[in-house]
């Protein structure tokens, strides 16, 4: 039985007056795994609502398979629901197609064979048959302790309740629940939030096993390249979404070769422009009729004049034709991508043997336990360890807003800044705009404008901060910082809320360049290519850290 591809076409959908979704159109037949990119804001959401029948078009239309299943961002379970409930719904559909194959099964081996409505139910039979065998039926039930194991949910009692689970968890029961019931067409917004390394690993494996169709929307680089088979960016372009094939390395490599075809094309456009500007003007001037004539022309002025300015006003006249016609069909200007555009992440520091930090036995009960620590003045430091192993405690230790017993010094009149997590501004009602002039002072705002960062929007430059996206604050923040750098960069978890183009770029800027940077990650794109120092943290009461050289990294 061939699986119903999705079809969306020409879908448009405004949003509080902006106009999100404008003539979208996407196939995505089975066995293709479509990854959504973009910047925060560019309808990646909007789209998957849409396609799932979440949300309705102002326009266009949407053909989707009718066991379509989508990962919302909440359960639609009540707080006292178990887990139980939930793997019950999910097995729902295989449970109900074996029972039905064996009422047909049983009806038809009742019925004989030249009997007059043989053949309808043999034929009911085998469409159900082929049904579960496409969805795994009989393995249904052991499937579903496969991917709650995979998703670390395994050790938990099929008794808890929702309202017992952290949000974490309830997200990977909400994703564990859609892979047990292998839908023919599968809606994930951002996936492997919330899973560790081993988790989001077996999600992917579990996501390139499908038969049907799988459309992500995604930050995760890593991800993205182990999964996709096509990308779609939804970023403006010259027309519209752009859909690639490949995975996310594919798709780097096809965007840079773009871009820059896109930028030579438009160098030579401008550089003929200003050739035929200059032909059509200032050669036209050259030989105007009431131009005087020069002291090497007054021999034989007359018997020559008519001729030159008969062949210059040809080539004025040709090349006024040339520059109306590039004028009317030249080529847009590529538009300035919202991406890191900082020279330098962080300030130089005076060369000295001394380290800018050293930590020794260091302890923040419940929280953090590191023996030793040197940052030296171009560090370039990657902290990881699992959840709860103190990254974000030692950035704070680092920065000086958290107190710690044992032993700390620092070089004198050190500079530090810290991009934390969750990034909040005392005062939402100033515009961003404002509060990047305000912070940083005129001199430094004016030498250093915020646009010229390349992290906001020009649009957003005077919409309040309290209005931004998470994502969109980050940014900001991590242009003060960038707008002033520090000596000491601390960054924690810098890549999330941005979109994988800015973090492809964000990187770029780490890896080189004055100052010493210490940043904490889960990001596996950037750990695999990470180029420094590696210290990976563990939780209190398990052996101490262990500090990697830049020989483990991956590139």
């Amino acid at each position: 039985m061939p699986v119903p591809a999705l079809l969306a076409r020409d879908l448009v959908r405004d949003l509080d007056g902006r106009r999100v979704l404008d003539g979208v159109s996407l196939t995505a037949s089975p066995g293709h795994r479509i990854g959504l990119i973009g910047e925060n804001g560019v309808g990646k959401s909007t789209l998957l609502r849409v396609l799932a029948g979440v949300d309705e078009p102002d326009a266009g239309s949407v053909s989707r398979p009718g066991d379509l299943g989508f990962l919302h961002q909440e359960m639609p379970f009540g707080a006292d629901s178990t887990i139980a409930s939930v793997l019950d719904e999910a097995l729902r559909e295989a449970r109900t197609e074996l029972a039905e194959l064996e009422r047909l099964g049983a009806e038809l081996a009742r019925v004989p064979e030249d009997s007059p409505g043989h053949r309808e139910l043999l034929g009911r039979y085998g469409k159900c048959l082929e049904r579960a065998q496409e969805r795994e039926c009989w393995d249904a039930d052991r499937r579903a302790g496969l991917v709650l194991d995979g998703l670390g949910l395994g050790s938990l009692g099929h008794d808890r309740t929702l309202g017992s689970l952290s949000g974490g968890q309830r997200g990977r029961l909400a994703l564990a629940a859609l892979l047990v019931r292998r839908p023919s067409a599968l809606l994930l917004d951002e996936p492997t939030n919330h899973l560790d390394d081993g988790a989001a690993a077996f999600l992917e494996e579990q996501i390139r096993a499908l038969p049907g169709t799988v459309v992500a929307a995604s930050h995760d680089r890593a991800f993205l390249d182990s999964v996709c088979t096509d990308l779609i960016d939804l970023d403006p372009a010259v027309d519209c979404p752009v859909r690639y094939g490949g995975n996310y390395s594919a798709y780097v490599s096809k965007k840079r070769a773009e871009r820059e075809r896109w930028e030579r094309r438009y160098a030579e456009e401008q550089e003929e422009l200003e050739a035929l500007r200059h032909t059509a003007g200032v050669t036209a001037h050259l030989v105007a009729p009431d131009r005087g004539r020069r002291d090497n022309e007054k021999m034989g002025y007359g018997h020559r004049a008519g001729r030159v300015q008969n062949q210059i006003s040809r080539r004025v006249r040709n090349a006024t034709r040339r520059l109306e016609e590039l004028e009317r069909g030249q080529l847009a200007e590529p538009p300035s991508p919202l991406r890191f555009a900082a020279d330098a992440v962080a300030a130089r520091t005076q060369e000295s043997p001394q380290p800018l930090v050293s930590l020794q036995d260091i302890r923040v009960p419940g929280r953090l336990v590191l023996d030793v620590l040197e940052v030296s003045a171009t560090e370039r430091l990657l902290i990881t360890g699992g959840n709860g192993s103190g990254k974000s405690t030692l950035l704070a230790v680092l920065a000086g807003h958290v107190a710690a017993e044992g032993v700390m010094r620092r070089r004198r009149r050190l500079t530090v800044g810290l991009l934390a997590q969750d990034t909040a501004f005392d005062r939402p009602d100033r515009t961003v705009r404002d509060t990047y002039e305000l912070s940083l002072g005129p001199g430094v705002s004016e030498k250093v404008p915020l646009s010229s960062l390349g992290l906001v929007h020009v649009g957003d430059l005077d919409k309040p901060v309290g209005l931004l996206s998470v994502g969109q604050r980050r940014r900001l923040a991590l242009a003060l910082l960038v707008a002033r750098p520090p000596q000491l960069l601390l960054l924690d978890e810098p890549t999330n809320h941005l979109s994988p183009r800015l973090c492809d770029e964000l990187e770029e800027a780490l890896g080189t360049g004055p100052g010493a940077i210490i940043l904490a990650s889960h990001d596996r794109w950037l750990r695999r290519r990470w180029q420094g120092r590696e210290l990976r943290l563990q939780q209190e009461g398990e052996r101490g850290q262990r500090e990697d050289s830049a020989a483990h990294a991956r590139p």
